[in-house]
């Protein structure tokens, strides 16, 4: 009884933890889980190797979803935005506040639109400020019961380079071509004011002057995004991450999928 009960309290201490406000304290929550899988498996074989074997499953959880759902999905090879309405503000309060600070710092709104991933509907925002030779967005995601909005700030510099700054709360998916340069800020950070301050911060520590970059063109905004998803496809069918099926669509190789493992691992480590 002893083992099973420090089991039991290392498992409710690990969701009290998590339950928790601070950030300090869930990440100590995720490791209090790995220490309960550990005592498990070291109870159950008498063997340390065992314990770290339980504590290391963790870490292989997300082949279930890539052996499944993602080896079989399709992705388009050319995607294409579409002028759509917003979705319901109430599943995005953070992201309609973030359009309204836009429009406060001076950045003019050009249209709003989207397109569908495999399932995932995306909506974006999009302003731009000549000033600021920068074009914003708010960029909406939903997915079966999943809903989440980020933020992006996006220059382009006079040798084609793309210098994003955004709040993205995941691992990107496929890899950056080597012209696409992000600057990840912490997820939680959703006052645009800060972002904006952080995204001329980068600016100067990349040491990219202002009248270096490019004066955007709002009539060219959306096809830029498209261009820039076609480019990234192109750098990652290169690399071997994906493979076309055929039809006008792509899938993660193997190679991809483990690329992808790498990212949930990263997600797993940073967002827990």
């Amino acid at each position: 009884m002893r083992e099973t009960l420090i089991v039991i309290g290392l498992l409710v201490l690990a969701v009290a933890l998590r339950s928790a406000r601070s950030n300090i304290m869930r990440k100590l929550g995720a490791f209090t889980f790995l220490a309960a899988s550990f005592s498990l498996l070291f109870f159950l074989t008498s063997s340390a190797w065992g314990g770290l074997l339980g504590a290391a499953l963790w870490f292989f959880l997300p082949w279930i979803e890539l052996l499944t759902r993602i080896r079989r999905m399709r992705l388009p090879l050319d995607n294409r935005l579409s002028h759509r309405e917003i979705p319901n503000p109430s599943f995005f309060p953070n992201a309609m506040e973030a359009a309204t600070a836009m429009e406060e710092a001076g950045f003019e709104h050009v249209s709003d639109c989207g397109w569908e991933w495999a399932g995932m509907q995306q909506f974006f925002r999009l302003f731009w400020h000549p000033e600021e030779r920068a074009v914003a967005a708010v960029c909406l995601c939903e997915q079966s019961d999943v809903a989440f909005a980020f933020i992006s700030i996006t220059s382009h510099d006079a040798d084609g380079k793309i210098w994003r700054t955004t709040n993205f709360p995941f691992a990107p998916t496929l890899q950056c071509p080597p012209n696409v340069r992000w600057n990840h800020v912490p997820c939680e950070r959703s006052c645009f004011h800060q972002i904006l301050k952080d995204h001329r911060e980068y600016l100067g520590r990349v040491d990219i002057p202002a009248g270096h970059l490019r004066m955007p063109d709002p009539e060219e905004i959306e096809n830029a995004i498209e261009q820039e998803m076609r480019g990234q496809v192109d750098h990652n069918l290169a690399a071997g991450l994906i493979r076309l099926t055929g039809d006008g669509h792509f899938q993660y190789s193997k190679r991809g999928l483990v690329f992808l493992w790498g990212q949930f691992i990263k997600d797993m480590v940073r967002l827990c």
